[in-house]
C-alpha cells in the first residue's frame, strides 16, 4: 500500500510541478480540470452508468468548471460559498458514515449524481482559486492535506484498534481507525504550530523568512494578474 502510494505521488508531482509553476495559473488549473473530469467519469461507473453516460457526466463537469472560469469565478473571493460548502460537506459526510454502505441506495441516484457533479466542480474551483492566489498558498493548502493524509496512515498502522473500540467506517473502510484520525489531527496541529512559532521568530528577528511572509500577498496579486 505504501509502495503504491509514493509511485502514484511521483508520477502525479511529474505532471503537476511543471503546471505549478508556470508563470501563469492557466495550466495547473487546465491539469486540475482534467483530473476532475476523470474523477466525474468515476463516479458516473460508481453510480452504475455505463461508459456513454459517464463520459457524459465528466462532459457536463468540464462545462461547469469552464463557465465557471470564463466568469471570472477564479478572481472572486467566495465567502459564502466556502462557508455553505464546509458546513454540508461536515455534515453530510456525517449522515453517510453513520448510515455506512447500507444507507447509500436510499439516496435517490438524481441526488447521489447531482451532489458528486457539485463536489467535483467545488474542488476544482477550490484549488483553481487557491493557484490564482498564488503558489505559496496553494502548497500550504496542499501541505496540510498530505501532513492530515501522512499521519493518519502511521498513527493507524501503529495504533489502530488499542485505545478505540470500534473501526471508523467499518462497512465503507475497514482498515480506517479511530487512532488514524486523531493522528491526522495532532499532525495538522503540529504543522500549524511550526507555522506560527516560524512566522512569528521571523517577524521578531526582522529576518528575510518575515519579510518573504509579509510580501506573499503583494506577490500573489501580481500572479493573478
Amino acid at each position: 500500500m505504501l509502495k503504491q502510494r509514493v509511485i502514484t505521488a511521483i508520477v502525479l508531482l511529474a505532471i503537476l510541478l511543471p503546471a505549478l509553476f508556470y508563470k501563469t495559473p492557466v495550466p495547473f488549473c487546465a491539469v486540475a480540470l482534467v483530473l476532475i473530469a476523470a474523477g466525474a467519469w468515476e463516479w458516473g461507473r460508481l453510480n452504475a452508468f455505463g461508459q456513454g453516460g459517464s463520459l457524459g457526466l465528466a462532459a457536463v463537469c468540464v462545462l461547469m468548471c469552464g463557465v465557471s472560469w470564463y466568469g471570472g469565478l477564479l478572481e472572486k473571493p467566495l465567502p459564502m460559498l466556502w462557508a455553505a460548502a464546509g458546513a454540508v460537506w461536515v455534515l453530510a459526510g456525517g449522515w453517510l458514515l453513520r448510515h455506512g454502505v447500507t444507507g447509500w441506495p436510499r439516496i435517490p441516484k438524481t441526488l447521489r449524481l447531482v451532489g458528486g457533479l457539485l463536489a467535483l466542480w467545488l474542488a476544482w474551483l477550490a484549488v483553481a482559486q487557491a493557484r490564482v492566489i498564488g503558489v505559496n498558498f496553494l502548497l500550504s493548502v496542499l501541505l496540510l492535506v498530505w501532513v492530515a493524509d501522512i499521519f493518519a496512515y502511521f498513527a493507524g498502522r501503529t495504533f489502530g484498534g488499542r485505545f478505540s473500540k470500534g473501526k471508523l467506517a467499518p462497512s465503507i473502510s475497514p482498515g480506517k481507525s479511530w487512532e488514524g484520525v486523531w493522528g491526522g489531527m495532532a499532525g495538522v496541529v503540529a504543522l500549524s504550530l511550526v507555522w506560527v512559532s516560524l512566522g512569528a521568530a521571523g517577524d521578531s528577528a526582522g529576518t528575510g523568512f518575515g519579510r518573504a511572509r509579509r510580501s506573499i500577498p503583494a506577490s500573489s496579486n501580481s500572479m493573478a494578474s
